[in-house]
This record gives C-alpha cells, structure tokens and sequence, in this order.
C-alpha cells in the first residue's frame, strides 16, 4: 500500500467511523430509558443495534476491499468477513480486529441475523439489552482497533517509500 492508497483508506475508514458514530447516536437516543421500554421502544432499539452492526460490517468490507477482496463462501461471507478482520495478512496488513471486538460483533451479526429473520414475533426484552451492552462495547473497541490498525500501517508506508 502506498502513501496515497493510505490516505484514501484513512480517509474512508472515518468517514463510516463518523456514519456508525450517528447510527450509534440514534441507539442511544432510541435506548432512552430503556428500563421502561414498551414494546415499540423495544423495536426501535432492535432496529438500531441492526443498523449499527450492518454500518460495522460495511466498514469491515470496506477494508477488505482495500487489501484482499476476496470473501470466499458466498452462503457464509458476512462470518467469514468477520473472522478474516481478525487475522493479519503477513506483509499486507495487520488485523483490523482484536478478539475482544470480534467476539462482540459475532454476537450482534446473530443478533443481526434473527432480527432480520424474523425468528420470533416479537423482540425478547432479554435480548435486546444484553445486545445494547455489546453494541456499546463493540462502539468504543471498533474505536480503538482501527486507531491502532491505522497506526501499525504507518511504519509500512515509510518502508515501502524508502
């Protein structure tokens, strides 16, 4: 990866940051009170953890476009997607992804996926506030891995002009 080819990633790595952080904002303002949540709130919160993981996985495509491109099993490729982000490429990237972050992503893809689904007819109370605490887990650890991806790309770049 060059300088430029850099700048572009870094510069489309925050704009989804950015994205996500407003699909965050409208969680936490759905979540209100969440103790009291009526049905409804429930829903809207439901939505907006699958907001937030589908602008996540987008961020994650967006990286893999930029190095690999290349997501093998088409019936499986948002779990394969994920896993890769946790591995380094050696001489072409370092993972994106620590463990902790994927363990909590994994968590809101399955989320994700019933809600999507339609598995249950209505959204389980349980459910939906064991993933709010994950969603924002997964928020500031999505902050915090891809500050430091971006910070161990760097030195490769001074290698690569030299």
């Amino acid at each position: 990866m060059d300088a430029q080819e850099f700048l572009i990633l870094e510069t489309d790595i925050a704009a989804q940051l950015a994205l996500i952080d407003d699909v965050f904002a409208n969680l936490e303002d759905r979540a209100g009170d969440f103790d009291g949540a009526d049905a409804r709130q429930m829903e809207s919160v439901a939505f907006q953890i699958h907001n937030a993981y589908s602008a996540c996985e987008e961020l994650l495509r967006l990286i893999a476009a930029s190095f690999e491109n290349q997501i093998g099993d088409a019936a499986r490729w948002h779990s394969a997607l994920l896993l890769r982000m946790t591995q380094p490429v050696p001489g072409v990237r370092p993972a994106p992804l620590t463990k902790e972050t994927f363990l909590l992503l994994d968590s809101l893809r399955g989320f994700r996926h019933s809600f999507r689904r339609g598995h249950a007819a209505t959204v389980e109370p349980g459910q939906v506030k064991l993933n709010l605490g994950r969603a924002r887990q997964a928020h500031d650890c999505l902050h915090r891995d891809l500050s430091a991806f971006l910070e161990q790309l760097k030195p490769r770049l001074a290698f690569c002009a030299a």
